[in-house]
């Protein structure tokens, strides 16, 4: 499959190593940017063409499949312009920074016919893949809660770095809605539906943001199942995301992108890393995931089926974070129902 990456900061350098990476089954042909000059620094490291024009980019009949890695509130208006142009999408997390714009793009990809994968490479990880299948199977028996942790260190340098970083209006949020999205995505993943949201947010460290540095929440879920999530970017220098689930019958810890610690009643307990799930490299590294996610949705495509974390999956956490951003916002337990 023949890939256009649009945006060429930070993480489209990462998805262009990664697309480079894939060997046969994927290649990068182009790169996109609004900055040619930063579009083209990025192109000539791989050896493929660079462009500021993204509508001619986009009708190039040697390009499939489009990654979207430009800032959270873009995402919408380029995965829905690619889809109109008879390409794939791959868009990064979040799907965008409202749920209007996220059935924009829900709605392209179902009248258009085009797959669309939402990043969410943690769940590609052998320990939480493991745990997903270990409650999948009733190992852990009726899950009871969970706790989400993630604490993250990013200096004042890293805000005053884009004119887009920590702006509710691009950047859409802060701690949660970038770094604690993928802790909260993995929370759901193991519990399920979420219904109802109590949450505390602040800037307690940072300057020149109109976003949280700081936020806790509670969740409740359809099986009555709670959960906990911490995330900031205010804890120098910052601990590997943690997540803990605990059943009736087994729960099971993952800290260090390793299952560290995983009991149940009827024994087998295990510490240290989990042993590789199904299709999965059996690396813990989120860049290996980063890729296995790029190969299921490779395989969703010549299958013609949905890619393992798609549009609804990306919606889904995108309402968990704005519900937990209103609950902060207007001090009261909200509940997700009636989140637009």
């Amino acid at each position: 499959m023949r890939f256009l990456l649009i945006g060429a900061g930070v993480i489209g350098e990462v998805h262009a190593r990664l697309i480079s990476s894939l060997g046969d089954r994927g290649r990068l042909v182009a790169v996109a940017d609004a900055d040619p000059a930063r579009a083209k620094a990025l192109a000539d490291r791989f050896g493929v063409d660079a462009t500021d024009d993204i509508p001619a980019a986009l009708a190039r009949p040697d390009i499939d499949a489009v990654s979207v890695c430009v800032p959270s509130g873009g995402h919408a208006d380029l995965a829905v312009a690619a889809l109109e142009a008879g390409k794939h999408v791959v868009v990064e997390k979040p799907i965008d920074i409202t749920l209007e714009a996220a059935d924009r793009i829900i709605a392209a990809e179902r009248t258009c016919g085009r797959t669309v994968a939402v990043i969410s490479q943690r769940r590609f990880q052998s320990a939480p893949a493991f745990v997903h299948a270990a409650i999948g199977a009733g190992r852990l028996g009726r899950v009871t809660s969970a706790i989400a942790e993630s604490t993250f260190w990013r200096s004042q340098e890293y805000y005053d770095s884009g004119g887009w970083r920590g702006t509710r209006a691009v950047d859409g949020g802060g701690a949660l809605m970038n770094q604690g999205i993928h802790a909260l995505d993995l929370l759901v993943w193991m519990l399920g539906e979420p219904v109802e949201v109590t949450a505390f947010a602040a800037c307690l460290a940072h300057e020149r943001i109109d976003v949280e540095d700081t936020l806790a929440a509670t969740v409740r879920f359809a099986s009555g199942a709670i959960g906990t999530l911490t995330a900031t970017t205010a804890a120098y220098p910052g601990l590997p995301v943690r997540l803990s689930v605990h059943g009736d019958r087994g729960s099971a810890v993952i800290e260090r992108e390793e299952l560290t610690s995983f009991h149940t009643v009827e024994g087998g307990d295990e510490d240290g890393p989990a042993p590789a799930p199904p299709g999965a490299s059996g690396q813990a590294s989120i860049d290996t995931a980063h890729r296995d996610q790029y190969l299921d949705f490779l395989a969703a495509v010549a299958e013609g089926r949905p890619p393992a974390v798609g549009t609804a999956e990306g919606r889904r956490a995108l309402r968990l974070v704005l519900g937990i951003y209103a609950s902060a916002r207007t001090g009261k337990p909200v509940t997700l129902n009636g989140v637009s």
